[in-house]
């Protein structure tokens, strides 16, 4: 099974119509296809804020699984707990390796007869052959529907109705009470807590007639919106060594009281006996220069020079200005002053350095037994 991809490794998407709006100007990479602002991106970020305008997300993916035994055999492979999820509620989960890296992040929601998981479209490919694989003899299909559904965002926190498109609703940041949070700060005080968002599936062939009445904003805004909110993305914050914790994905994604999965075993030795050996920060870049740095650039120590792990995305935010998220080695002091890219960079804790080790906190359902003597080792520890 293929690992995560980098931003530009990203096979080329469908182009939208809505590409056809005065202004529009085309992403590139992971949102290629769709635009990346309609010429005034910081009125854009505003709109969005304000629960004005939409985002066209059609370069996403969408994989459909049918039949009677899909929510459990669903379950039995990823990280959330799916069996008797209700018709149009959502949740998200991820596909791990037997190491406990990150493989794939499902956006899911079920409409009674059929699961919908909203993926990047790198993941589809890989992930359909995967599941393809994984049927043995259940009572399951699985199709890549994305060439007949589109992606639409929107800042809303609701469910779908009955009669209206399905939509998955984003829960972050609020943490499940079978997960826990590696974050810094309390759910309340959160960035994400201001950040109602949902993704909507419509018909691809009336994407455009669907978006007409209302005003459209490019991805340059909505992502600029998820940086700010610390909201990891799959091919972005995920690398091949990606374990869940590291990105406080734990929170929404992982249920750690559920049954064996493949990569259970590592999320639960980190969570209850380790700390993840990264965490994810947030970056204010020196302003005074016109560039971002590019993803994937380096994040150095200014005093030693080393190396201390990458910037993941870069944004320009309408308030906070020129930000970044990097995932960093776990031991990089907070105070440090950072270089990203060359860029002078202030760093703002989103997982803390002590992360996996607070207390009181969840404990997942596997507890390996003590090492000889007595010590319990850190798995997380090269």
């Amino acid at each position: 099974m293929s690992t995560t991809a980098s931003p530009g490794a990203f096979p080329r998407a469908r182009r939208s119509p809505l590409l056809e709006r005065p202004g529009a100007v085309e992403a590139e990479g992971a949102d290629a296809g769709v635009a990346w602002h309609y010429g005034d991106p910081v009125r854009e970020q505003r709109m969005l804020e304000q629960g004005l305008a939409l985002v066209d997300l059609s370069s996403r993916g969408v994989v459909q699984v049918s039949g009677p035994d899909r929510l459990g055999w669903l379950d039995s492979l990823t990280s959330q707990r799916l069996s008797g999820l209700a018709p149009r509620t959502s949740t998200e989960s991820l596909v791990l390796s037997p190491e406990g890296r990150i493989e794939h992040a499902l956006r899911v929601v079920d409409d009674g007869q059929v699961t919908h998981l909203v993926v990047e479209a790198a993941e589809v490919a890989p992930l359909v052959a995967w599941l393809e694989r994984m049927r043995f003899l259940l009572r399951v299909e699985v199709r890549d529907a994305t060439a007949d559904l589109a992606v639409v965002g929107e800042p809303v926190a609701r469910e779908s109705a009955a009669g209206e498109p399905l939509a998955w609703v984003d829960r972050w940041p609020a943490t499940a009470p079978t997960s826990a949070s590696y974050a810094a700060v309390p759910d309340a005080a959160h960035p994400g807590a201001d950040r109602p968002w949902r993704e909507v599936l419509v018909p691809r062939a009336d994407l455009a007639a669907a978006t007409a009445d209302r005003p459209l904003a490019g991805t340059w805004a909505s992502e600029a919106l998820r940086v700010a909110a610390w909201r990891p993305r799959w091919g972005f914050e995920t690398d091949e060594r990606s374990i869940p914790h590291e990105l406080d994905w734990l929170r929404t994604a992982v249920h750690l009281a559920k049954g064996c999965y493949r990569g259970q075993e590592t999320v639960a030795k980190v969570h209850n006996l380790g700390r993840p050996p990264r965490r994810l920060v947030l970056l204010h870049l020196d302003g005074s220069g016109a560039g971002l740095p590019a993803p994937g650039a380096e994040v150095v120590d200014a005093a030693s020079q080393r190396p201390v792990g990458r910037v993941t995305t870069p944004a320009r935010h309408h308030e906070l200005g020129p930000v970044a998220l990097a995932v960093v080695r776990r031991s990089t002091p907070v105070d440090a002053r950072l270089l990203a890219d060359g860029i002078a960079a202030a760093q703002e804790v989103v997982v803390s350095p002590d992360a996996g080790t607070a207390a009181p906190r969840p404990r997942a359902g596997f507890a390996p037994p003590p090492a000889r003597g007595g010590a319990r080792p850190d798995p997380a520890r090269p």
